[in-house]
């Protein structure tokens, strides 16, 4: 047994790791949700949230290759801001995953009742978690693997959507909601039909769908060649936005008129089944499911290496770091699976699985914001304590400082938003108590920390 990770992600890994991070439950499920509460709008969304994120990713880039021995985002906020930060960052993320797995979970449960609706949902939740708990126990490698294969099923789907989207309207068929047309966008309301509260609505359902866009940040440790991977995935986030959502979605409602997209069902599904292929809507229920999978796998990876982060800080317990002769930590990814384990629960108290999914899909929304406005507060320490290697860095953020302070006020923004919203302001009220309770926590850590030393001391 060691308590060191092997550096076993290629860039093959790597570059389908950051798109497949960015494809995820939220585009695929929570898709209708969003076109319903704010018509083509959406479009617009994505665009100003995806750009909000490249230069957040191009922020945390930039803090990575300073430091190539970070192997988390928590190690960023602890070297820059101080170890309560790095404490606070590690263990909200590793919360946030745990609400994030609970909600692709959920939707994997959605995902098979197209095929077998009689199936209780805590079954195929609690099948989900034992298969990728296997995969992840076995080796960095197979996670890469395993992430690998269902980052490319995503990608060729959407493809393949937006092509026969793209025939579908050149040649205008005829389907149930009339000719397809790009004019289908504008023609059924203004651009804004529910105005600006619906647009605003939007955000955190989109902000939702980049959920795992910061992963990079988590496998940095466990990556051959950072210096060369890393920036190469960040540089394409702006081509995957404008493709994989903003294109998708636009030939979505060029198809299908945005007012008849079922809110409660995939789009996506509903889309291919106009095609008149006996297969395509099962065709696209199993890429749906391994998009849900993917998300809860890549969860369990980063939630893991969040714990032996801490426990190698002793901010957690030592079993934590404890890994096995591949070098995964095995210990702590027992624990991430058993937490994730409530869903199985949940869904047997609670059978609507859509309902299930927007109810977490909120929570974690609120705590991934905020761990991403640490990151930013991290880069904006880092430029003042490091001006010299901040001037020297050949993968800079665009406007440094100043783009870094704008992207935290969208982040305020987006806190405010959900604040706002009935349906979020809950977890917004609830969120502080999450904070007190780490602060307590912080607090008996560092005084144990501070009697055993003084302990030490004494027997020297």
């Amino acid at each position: 047994m060691t308590n060191t990770l092997n550096r076993e992600l290629s860039n093959r890994h790597i570059q389908l790791i950051a798109i497949g991070g960015a494809i995820g439950t939220g585009l695929f499920l929570g898709a209708g949700q969003s076109i319903s509460l704010t018509g083509p709008s959406i479009l617009l969304t994505y665009i100003i949230v995806g750009f909000v994120l490249f230069m957040f990713m191009r922020a945390m880039g930039e803090m990575l290759l300073h430091n190539t021995e970070y192997k988390t985002f928590a190690d960023i906020a602890h070297h820059q801001i101080g170890p309560f930060a790095g404490f606070v960052t590690g263990w909200t993320y590793w919360l946030t995953w745990i609400t994030s797995g609970m909600a692709e979970i959920t939707a994997v449960a959605k995902y098979v009742e197209f095929w077998i609706p009689d199936l209780p949902n805590w079954i195929t939740s609690l099948s989900c978690i034992l298969i990728l708990m296997a995969f992840n126990l076995t080796s960095t490698k197979m996670f890469g693997e395993l992430e690998f294969w269902f980052a490319i099923i995503k990608v060729v789907t959407i493809i393949a959507l937006i092509i026969v989207g793209i025939v579908m309207i050149v040649f205008a068929i005829k389907t149930p909601f009339g000719h397809t047309s790009v004019a289908n966008i504008f023609n059924n309301g203004s651009f804004f039909p529910h105005g600006a509260s619906g647009f605003f609505m939007s955000f955190q359902m989109v902000v939702f769908s980049f959920t795992g866009i910061e992963i990079l940040g988590i496998t940095a440790g466990e990556t051959r060649n950072p210096e060369r991977t890393i920036p190469r995935a960040i540089n394409s986030v702006p081509i995957r936005i404008l493709l994989f959502y903003v294109g998708a979605l636009a030939v979505m409602m060029s198809i299908i008129p945005w007012q008849d997209i079922d809110p409660n069902n995939s789009p996506f599904v509903s889309l291919f089944a106009l095609i008149g292929v006996p297969f395509a809507a099962g065709l696209i229920n199993f890429v749906e499911l391994t998009a849900a999978s993917s998300a809860c796998n890549s969860g369990i990876f980063a939630n893991s290496r969040i714990l032996f982060g801490l426990s190698e800080k002793k901010q957690t317990h030592h079993l934590l770091m404890k890994t096995n002769r591949k070098g995964v930590p095995y210990i702590a990814i027992l624990v991430t699976c058993a937490l994730l384990s409530i869903t199985v629960l949940l869904n047997y108290l609670i059978p609507n699985a859509t309902q299930v999914f927007f109810y977490v899909t909120a929570i974690s929304t609120i705590l991934l914001v905020i761990v991403w406005m640490f990151i930013m507060h991290s880069y904006a320490k880092y430029v003042k304590s490091h001006p010299e290697d901040h001037k020297r860095s050949a993968f800079k953020l665009p406007g440094g400082i100043n783009m870094a302070r704008m992207v935290q006020l969208f982040f305020v923004f987006v806190l405010i938003i959900l604040f706002l919203v009935p349906d979020t302001r809950m977890g917004i009220i609830l969120s502080p108590i999450w904070f007190i309770l780490l602060a307590l926590i912080y607090l008996r850590y560092t005084r144990k920390a501070r009697k055993l030393e003084v302990n030490n001391q004494k027997e020297k």
